[in-house]
């Protein structure tokens, strides 16, 4: 017996599947599961963030859905994925609340930030806020450098230390010692594989959505929400960088480098979440987890917004649109940053691990 109903159910799942493996040139999850007989709840965990949900396994089995043994490996996979994330969670306590209420915690959380700069600002000088400011240290004006920097350099190490403890715990029941150091072949190998997405295309045909039809949309909709997200990281690096160091102040010219990564990044984070969007809706039913969208969606709305938000203050930043624009982008990233140890960015922190052990484990046991 194992921890949960679904873990039981994953179990019955990888005992039929070790018995067939028709499907063990899919993707990583039945060959990791080929090396073992039995399965611990650290295992099945392993197995279910090794999965991409493809949904080629379920198509291609003999054994699903109307068939009595019901194998549905993606749906099963999915359930225990949503439930890992709340298993790993730091504090404990928080996973239940935004996954139940994540797009609305998310929104709350944005809000009220957006709504405390703007009475703060409106308390002090009401001109200000509706004000025209050009040049460097513009945003300023609205918000002290300094009081952005303290509240975003909070939530932001909250956020960090969050994963870091998250991590750590899925690390350790994947079977894994901390003090383990993974050789560098095994994380070279996990980049490249994380990197291409190399397990979302269903063995090579492409990803099962709404048909038997299988296509790569999701993997280029992930690749521009993933590259769009660190090209945004990238641009607020540097900007650091030349305040702190070349004491140059915000907003920067268009061709500078903060602003080109930034643009890029910020139409990354447009066209990647709508589009994962709405692959998620068009999906087929029997592949997903029905009850835990919250955090995913959640998830997906506040990276677009963060790109809507930024793009939006890049293109008015010299109107007196600018002040609530910015309250209102600062508000969007802060809730980002809160929610981001809770919902669907935690599964490429935990995908990525779980693929580090999967390429440690081919190395050993002498596979290329």
């Amino acid at each position: 017996m194992h921890g949960t109903r679904v873990l039981d159910e994953a179990d019955r799942l990888m005992t039929v599947c070790n018995s067939c493996r028709y499907c063990e040139g899919l993707c990583a999850v039945f060959p990791a599961m080929e090396m073992r007989r039995s399965f611990s709840d650290g295992d099945l965990n392993y197995f279910a963030n090794l999965c991409h949900a493809c949904g080629a396994c379920y198509t291609d089995c003999q054994f699903s859905p109307p068939h009595e043994f019901n194998v549905n490996v993606p749906q099963t996979l999915a359930v225990a994925r949503a439930d890992s994330y709340a298993a790993y969670a730091w504090p404990r306590a928080f996973a239940g609340l935004f996954a139940r209420n994540g797009l609305l915690v998310s929104l709350i959380a944005a809000l009220s930030v957006a709504a405390f700069i703007l009475g703060f600002v409106l308390w002090h000088d009401r001109q200000i806020l509706f004000g025209v400011h050009t040049g460097p240290g513009a945003f300023y004006k609205l918000m002290p450098h300094n009081a952005m920097a303290a509240l975003f350099g909070a939530v932001f190490l909250y956020a960090v230390v969050a994963l870091i403890m998250g991590v750590r715990a899925f690390w350790r029941d994947i079977g894994e010692p901390v003090g383990m150091t993974a050789d560098a072949g095994s994380i070279w190998q996990a980049i490249r594989d994380a990197g291409e997405l190399r397990y979302l295309d269903g063995g090579g045909v492409g990803c099962f959505n709404e048909d038997d039809r299988p296509t790569d949309r999701r993997r280029l909709y992930h690749h521009f929400t993933f590259y769009g997200f660190l090209l945004c990281f990238a641009s607020t690096s540097v900007a650091t960088l030349y305040h702190y160091l070349l004491a140059r102040e915000a907003p920067y010219a268009w061709w500078d480098l903060p602003v080109v990564l930034g643009t890029l990044g910020g139409i990354g984070l447009l066209i990647g979440p709508i589009g994962l969007l709405a692959e998620k809706w068009k999906r087929d039913p029997v592949l997903v987890d029905h009850e835990r969208r919250g955090m995913d969606t959640a998830f997906l709305v506040m990276l677009f917004f963060t790109g809507l938000t930024g793009m939006a203050l890049l293109l008015l930043r010299e109107t007196s649109a600018m002040g609530p624009l910015l309250a209102l982008h600062l508000g969007v990233v802060f809730a980002l940053f809160l929610t981001l140890p809770y919902g669907k960015f935690v599964h490429g922190i935990y995908r990525f691990a779980a693929l580090v052990r999967y390429a440690r484990e081919r190395r050993t046991m002498g596979h290329v």
